[in-house]
């Protein structure tokens, strides 16, 4: 039996997914079973940690930001996270996202998204 879809309201800037549309700013709507809904969550909760081993590495002055991994790990993962919430997304949120310049079509098609497994 395949999960039911609900709305969903994310607010991209700080990595929360919101049931209910009222009481907090929310950047994209979706509509996500309970296991997608899951997953973004958890490509915002490695993104996070990625983010914060990229401040560590920061600190380091003569290594440049296209040699950091964690950089170039971070990047792919927003790149993911907006291609899911493109996948998911209601009209408006594909439009914004298209507006932002940031997928090729390769990305925003459903087995780039389901093809990435290291959640």
């Amino acid at each position: 039996m395949e999960d039911s879809k609900h709305s969903y309201y994310i607010n991209i800037q700080s990595h929360e997914i919101f049931s209910e549309p009222y009481g907090a700013e929310w950047d994209f709507k979706i509509e996500a079973t309970a296991s997608q809904a899951a997953v973004l969550e958890r490509l915002f909760d490695k993104t996070d940690e990625t983010d914060w081993e990229s401040y560590v590495r920061a600190h380091i002055p003569y290594l440049e930001y296209h040699h950091q991994p964690q950089n170039k790990e971070y990047d792919l993962r927003m790149i993911l996270i907006y291609s899911l919430l493109y996948y998911l997304g209601d009209e408006k949120s594909r439009h914004h996202i298209r507006d932002m310049g940031i997928l090729n079509e390769d990305l925003v098609n459903e087995q780039a998204i389901l093809g990435y497994r290291e959640f």
